[in-house]
């Protein structure tokens, strides 16, 4: 089955690596930062990562029971399922949702194919990414 959604969520960065992910989460330096990227070691699987006191802290993204997305999250918290992969992302930009940090500043892919937002402000240019 084609995803369609990868093109309509700003954060997804397709099948970076993590040298990559690390690299850019670093660049931008703000605790909060996050990206969605391809998982490179499992199909159909994706990897949030989130930056936190120069740590990146990687997530496992998945669907399961007919295309709810659920992430893997730290030991003991109740998992959630979500029927779009930006609630997902929604929720978890709140506090204790079970990652390290919450997901405060999404860092955007320059290559998605995304309408511009007119609310979009930029805080540092670099030229594949920015945090808004």
């Amino acid at each position: 089955v084609e995803q369609t959604w990868e093109k309509h969520v700003s954060v997804y960065h397709g099948a970076i690596s993590k040298a990559t992910t690390e690299r850019i989460l670093g660049a931008v330096g703000r605790d909060g930062s996050y990206l969605l990227r391809d998982s490179e070691s499992m199909p159909n699987t994706y990897c949030l990562c989130v930056l936190c006191k120069d740590v990146v802290y990687t997530y496992r993204v998945f669907q399961i029971n007919e295309g709810s997305w659920t992430v893997e999250t730290k030991p003991g918290v109740q998992t959630r399922l979500f029927r779009k992969i930006r609630n997902l992302i929604a929720a978890f930009g709140n506090p204790n949702q079970g990652l390290e940090m919450p997901l405060l500043y999404p860092v955007e892919n320059q290559h998605t194919n995304l309408s511009e937002n007119k609310f979009q402000h930029t805080n540092h240019t670099h030229p594949n990414y920015k945090i808004t």
